[in-house]
């Protein structure tokens, strides 16, 4: 095995670089331990790290890791952020490894489409205000991943649904509702820009249908649906440039 590729197929002891970095698992899977924490990844599966974050990668029998590094901006907002699998990232990748570029010249348009690939990870189309009340943040927490009513979630804190939404008002200036559409909506928007198909993130995201999703993202986006419809990351992009 030659040096260069050892890192690729074997993994390598404990180190950190001066740059954000990204451990993208190719094929198989691979342990990245960080933080005396052992993350399990999985194909097309990634950990994203800040610079000067101290790593160790192992890589199963038979696996293929990648591990470019990012310019200088693109970094996760956190030491360590995981990432399921997103095809924008696994198209960069996958297209690299057959590229195979040399030199700086090569490299960087490759950098440059991951580091857009990412950054759509940590867009927030939809700036919301976390309520400071703690069974209100913990309520708004919930709201991004559960179907449960208003009054539902405000019971099982022993508060009521008017209290709860008094709450959101007051802290976050937008109603209960139209927090947790938008909580929601950020994240599909992430998963769109990512390339995930519009039918897999409506279901995600706790709409019925991609028709639904799309009507959603129409009304508080101001976007046009037939755009939307016809292709939802590039309507989104187009609305985010």
């Amino acid at each position: 095995m030659v040096p260069q590729n050892t890192i690729r197929f074997s993994g390598h002891d404990t180190h950190r670089h001066s740059r954000p970095h990204l451990v993208h698992v190719v094929h198989g899977a691979a342990d990245v331990v960080v933080d005396d924490r052992t993350l399990r990844l999985r194909e097309r599966e990634s950990v994203w790290l800040a610079p000067r974050v101290p790593h160790a990668v192992r890589v199963a029998e038979g696996g293929l890791v990648l591990g470019p590094m990012l310019d200088p901006a693109d970094t996760p907002g956190s030491r360590v952020r995981l990432l399921g699998p997103i095809p924008a990232v696994t198209e960069v990748m996958t297209a690299a490894l057959g590229a195979a570029p040399a030199g700086e010249a090569q490299i960087r348009p490759f950098r440059q489409a991951l580091g857009a690939a990412l950054r759509a990870q940590l867009l927030e189309y939809f700036p919301l205000a976390v309520p400071h009340h703690p069974v209100a943040r913990a309520i708004a927490e919930e709201a991004r991943h559960t179907r449960r009513s208003l009054d539902e979630l405000a019971t099982s804190h022993h508060m009521s649904g008017r209290q709860v939404q008094r709450l959101f008002l007051a802290e976050t200036g937008t109603a209960f509702a139209r927090w947790r559409t938008r909580a929601r909506l950020n994240a599909a928007i992430r998963e769109l820009l990512g390339g995930v198909p519009a039918s897999l993130v409506a279901e995600s995201a706790g709409y019925a249908t991609r028709a639904s999703l799309i009507r959603a993202l129409a009304r508080e986006c101001e976007i046009d649906a037939g755009e939307l419809h016809r292709d939802p990351r590039e309507a989104l992009l187009g609305a985010v440039a």
